[in-house]
C-alpha cells in the first residue's frame, strides 16, 4: 500500500468534490461540530469506500487505513473508517476505544450499521452497551440487537430478560434517540414469533405503553 499519510491526504482532498454545504450547515445548526465536515452524502461515501477497497485489496491494508481514518477529526473520515474496517479483524479493545471516541449520533449509527452488527462478538458487545449509562453506547447496542434479530438471531433466556429490562429503562430514560432505538428493538423482538410478541406486550404494559 502507498504511504498511508499520502493516501489519507488524497482521501481528504477528494471530499471537496463531494461537498454539500447544506448538509454541513444543518449539522452545525444542530450542534454537531467536527474540525472538518464536508457534508458528503452517505451514498457518495459508500462509493468512495468501494473505490478504496480496490486500492487496498488486503484486509491488513484496510485495517491500517481504517485505523488512520478514524484518528482524523473529520466526519467523512470517521464514516469511511466504519465502512472499511474488516469486522473480523477489529479487536474488542479497539471497539471499546472507538466507542469512547464517537462524537455524534450520526457516527454512532453509522458504526452500528456498517461495522458493529457484523462483529463476531456483536451480541456480547450490544448487551454490554444497552446496560451502559452513555447515550451512544445504548444507541449502538439497541441498533445492533435490532439488526441481529432482523437476521433471525434469537436471544437466549438471559438475553430476553436483559433486552426487555433495559428497553423498559431506556424508554423511560432521558435520550430521545435511545428511546426510539429501544422501541425499534422491542418491535424486532416481537417479530420473532408469537411467544416473543406476548413477552414484548407484557413488558410494555408494565410501563403503560400500548404495543401492537
Amino acid at each position: 500500500m502507498e504511504d498511508i499519510n499520502l493516501l489519507i491526504k488524497e482521501i481528504k482532498q477528494s471530499f471537496r468534490q463531494m461537498m454539500d454545504g447544506t448538509i454541513a450547515q444543518s449539522m452545525r445548526d444542530k450542534g454537531v461540530n467536527y474540525h472538518l465536515n464536508w457534508g458528503a452524502t452517505i451514498p457518495r461515501l459508500k462509493d468512495k469506500a468501494e473505490e478504496l477497497r480496490e486500492q487496498t485489496p488486503t484486509t491488513d491494508d484496510q485495517y491500517t487505513l481504517a485505523i488512520a481514518l478514524w484518528k482524523e477529526n473529520v466526519r467523512e473520515c470517521k464514516i469511511l473508517a466504519t465502512m472499511l474496517m474488516p469486522a473480523d479483524r477489529i479487536l474488542p479493545e479497539v471497539v471499546d476505544i472507538w466507542m469512547e471516541q464517537i462524537p455524534s449520533q450520526e457516527i454512532a449509527e453509522q458504526a452500528a450499521f456498517n461495522l458493529w452488527q457484523h462483529l463476531p462478538f456483536a451480541a456480547e458487545k450490544a448487551f454490554q452497551w444497552i446496560a451502559s449509562e452513555r447515550e451512544y453506547d445504548q444507541l449502538c447496542g439497541f441498533h445492533v440487537l435490532s439488526r441481529l434479530m432482523m437476521n433471525c438471531q434469537e436471544p437466549n433466556e438471559r438475553g430476553i430478560n436483559e433486552l426487555l429490562d433495559q428497553s423498559i429503562a431506556a424508554l423511560q430514560g432521558p435520550f430521545p434517540s435511545v428511546r426510539k432505538a429501544a422501541m425499534q428493538s422491542v418491535q424486532r423482538f416481537a417479530e420473532l414469533g408469537l411467544v416473543y410478541e406476548r413477552l414484548a406486550k407484557s413488558a410494555m404494559k408494565s410501563i403503560n405503553l400500548d404495543f401492537f
